[in-house]
Parts: structure tokens; C-alpha cells; sequence
């Protein structure tokens, strides 16, 4: 019997910009170790304002510079169901980590995490703790986000491997 795969969800505000780039970064990392059979992923928003949206376009455009395409993504919030169907839920940023860990339903099987800072990495990546909200920001701050998500999708999926033994 197979077993079942490691559900991972990464959560943003708004799911247009950077938790659907973890969700590429992550999987690509996920699929350039041929693991992608022990995986489920997926990106969601703490907002609703932007459901069924595909990522923005500048995020879309720099992904694709890497060869990772968000052209198939679409914007979804978080849901109740979420916290007991995924094993980690990422959140991109401490107020977004603060509002999941509110709408926790009780006795939720999730382990909710700071992207940036886990696992045992305290000081985060770069000076940040935080992915930063490229928005407000211009190309260089979509290149940012993209350096540190692979830099820290990297380094999660060393962990989760390990605690998994998947390999």
C-alpha cells in the first residue's frame, strides 16, 4: 500500500502573488527530485477578493523567466476543510500565520508554519522573516520573492524528506 502524500499549502492575503509562487517554487523543487508522487500542493488566500483570479501577471512573468509557469493557477481562500486536509500550511507572513492560526478550527491536524523561518531558522533568510508583498513593488521585488521562496522551498523539503523518510 502506498502511502498517502505529504499535503503542503501555502497562504497569502490575497493568493495572487506570493503563496501561488511558493506553490510553483515548491513544486517544481518537489518534481526536480522526482517526488512529486509524495506530494499535494496547493496555494490559498486569508482574503476572498481575488478568488478565481490567476496570479498577477508581473509574478506570472517573473516565474516564467525561471521556467515555471502560473498560467493554470487560480486564487481560492482558505477553508475550515483545509486545516485537517494538508499536513503543513505555509503562511508567507507573520499577520497571515496570526490569521490562520484564528480561524483554526479545534483539534485541527495542520501544522501551521512561518515559511520563512522554518524549519529552526529563526533569523529567517537574507535579513527577512517575512516573504515580502511584491504588490506595491516593481520587477526587482517579484525577483526577491522568488529567491527566497526557492531558497527556503529548498531547505523545507530537505526537512520534510527527512522527517517523512521519503527517500
Amino acid at each position: 500500500m502506498e502511502a498517502a502524500p505529504i499535503k503542503v499549502l501555502m497562504v497569502c492575503l490575497g493568493n495572487i502573488c506570493r503563496s501561488p509562487t511558493a506553490e510553483v517554487v515548491f513544486r517544481n523543487e518537489v518534481s526536480n527530485r522526482k517526488l512529486e508522487h509524495l506530494f499535494d500542493i496547493d496555494s490559498a488566500g486569508t482574503g476572498t477578493w481575488h478568488i478565481g483570479e490567476k496570479p498577477d501577471s508581473r509574478a506570472r512573468a517573473a516565474a516564467l523567466k525561471r521556467n515555471m509557469n502560473m498560467d493554470s493557477l487560480r486564487a481560492r481562500a482558505v477553508s475550515n476543510e483545509d486545516f485537517n486536509h494538508f499536513d503543513y500550511i505555509f503562511a508567507m507572513d507573520i499577520q497571515n500565520h496570526i490569521d490562520l492560526k484564528t480561524m483554526e478550527p479545534d483539534r485541527a491536524l495542520a501544522n501551521i508554519e512561518l515559511f520563512l523561518t522554518w524549519p529552526n531558522k529563526k533569523e529567517g533568510r537574507g535579513g527577512y522573516q517575512e516573504v515580502p508583498d511584491p504588490f506595491y513593488s516593481g520587477e526587482d521585488g517579484f525577483e526577491l520573492v522568488l529567491d527566497l521562496i526557492e531558497a527556503a522551498s529548498k531547505d523545507i523539503l530537505d526537512h520534510i524528506v527527512n522527517k517523512h523518510q521519503l527517500v
